[in-house]
């Protein structure tokens, strides 16, 4: 019994920082992302002034 419980500890610790640092990667490639999409956005405006398409 002693086993399983160790068994489970281990695979639930596992499981919780796999989540953690997914969360935590998942979470700066959001801001990178929104970041790039600012950039992309500003650049658009200023070239885009006077030009059709």
């Amino acid at each position: 019994m002693a086993q399983l419980l160790w068994t489970l500890m281990v695979v639930f610790f596992v499981l919780w920082l796999l989540g953690w640092l997914l969360f935590h990667l998942i979470g700066w490639s959001i801001h990178i992302l929104l970041v790039v999409a600012i950039i992309l956005l500003i650049i658009n405006l200023v070239r885009g002034r006077g030009r059709t398409a």
